[in-house]
This record gives structure tokens, sequence and C-alpha cells, in this order.
């Protein structure tokens, strides 16, 4: 069983308390009316799937509520980190680019 800390509560949690909402890190286009289909259809669908780092965005269900990011290794199911939303990662992964 995995124990996550919440950069909110402080504390170290059951892995039962959380749940993950997908890849961390997606910036909406900023004008969505001018995407054409394809743009707009890989923003909505596609997500990275890497083997190792990948940046996550969990939310503490059973707890404070608030969403959080998880850096995890997802070929050990290791957590490196977990950061408030709008906080930079630490640990970056080979893909990871910084957004403006």
């Amino acid at each position: 069983m995995l124990h996550i800390y919440c950069p909110y509560c402080g504390e170290h949690r059951s892995e039962e308390e959380f749940h993950p909402k997908g890849q961390a890190h997606l910036t909406r286009p900023a004008d969505a009316d001018a995407c054409t289909d394809k743009e707009w259809g890989e923003f909505l669908y596609f997500r990275d799937n890497p083997r190792g780092l990948h940046h996550e965005l969990w939310v503490h269900a059973a707890g404070c509520r608030k969403f959080f990011n998880v850096t995890r290794d997802t070929a050990t199911y290791q957590i490196l980190e977990t950061y408030p939303m709008g906080a930079a990662p630490q640990v970056v992964s080979p893909s990871h680019t910084q957004q403006p």
C-alpha cells in the first residue's frame, strides 16, 4: 500500500484517500475557437503514458478534497514528490517542459 503525502494537509495518508486524475501540467489552448478539430481532440484525449517518471494530477478525495501534483515512477510505483497546484516540480522528467 502506498502512503501519499498531501501538500495541503501536511501528512502521509493511505492511498485509499486519494484518486489519480490524469496527466499534470496540461495547458488548455488559449483560443479554443481557433483550434482545429485535430488540435482540440489531441488536447482532450491524448496523454503521455511513459514508462518511468511521470507528473500526475491527484485529488485528496477523503481528506481536504484539494488537487495536487505527484511525480511518480510508473515502473516502480515509487512517489518521488508531491507538490501543490501551480508549483513547479523539483524532479523533472525528460519529457516535461515548463509552460510560462
